[in-house]
C-alpha cells in the first residue's frame, strides 16, 4: 500500500498546514500552477515529489505530463484535463499510458470519480485564500486493487 500527497494550484504559495496533512506519505504529487520552484523544495522535506508544468507556469524546469507507478498501478499526471474525455484533452500521453488513475488541477475544484474504471482527481485549490474560494488537499492510498482518495480542506 502507497499513501500519496495530492497538490494543485497553489500558485506560489504553501500553506504550512500541508506539510502537516502529508506527513507519512511515500511521495507526493504536484498537478500544476506552482508557482516557484522553492515551494517544490519545501514539499521534498516531507516525501519525494514528482510534479507536472501547469498553464501558469513559465521558466520552470518540469514536463508536461509524467506517468509513474505505484504498488503497480499506473498514475499520469497532467495539470489541464477534461473528466468528461481525459483521452480527449490528454491526447496520446492517456492512450499510450493507459493509466489507472490520472491526476490533475486547473479548475480550483474538487474532484474525484471513476470513469470507464479510471480514477480521475482534481485535490482542488491550494493556493492563497482568496474571495471565500474553497482550498483543499487529498491523499490517495493506493493497493494493488483498489485507489482510495480523501479531501483534506484547508480551511
Amino acid at each position: 500500500m502507497t499513501r500519496i500527497g495530492l497538490i494543485a494550484d497553489t500558485h506560489g504559495f504553501l500553506d504550512r498546514r500541508v506539510l502537516t496533512l502529508f506527513e507519512g506519505v511515500d511521495a507526493i504529487l504536484h498537478a500544476g500552477d506552482i508557482g516557484y520552484p522553492s515551494l517544490i523544495l519545501e514539499l521534498e522535506a516531507v516525501a519525494p515529489v514528482t510534479a507536472v508544468l501547469g498553464n501558469t507556469d513559465t521558466g520552470l524546469d518540469f514536463r508536461i505530463t509524467e506517468v509513474l507507478e505505484a504498488c503497480g498501478r499506473r498514475i499520469l499526471l497532467h495539470h489541464i484535463v477534461d473528466p468528461s474525455d481525459p483521452a480527449k484533452s490528454i491526447g496520446n500521453r492517456f492512450l499510450k499510458a493507459q493509466p489507472a488513475a490520472v491526476i490533475f488541477g486547473h479548475t480550483h475544484r474538487g474532484f474525484h470519480e471513476t470513469r470507464n474504471g479510471v480514477v480521475l482527481v482534481n485535490p482542488g485549490y491550494a493556493g492563497k485564500p482568496r474571495f471565500g474560494q474553497p482550498r483543499s488537499v487529498a491523499v490517495a492510498t493506493i493497493a494493488p486493487g483498489a485507489i482510495q482518495v480523501e479531501f483534506l480542506p484547508l480551511a
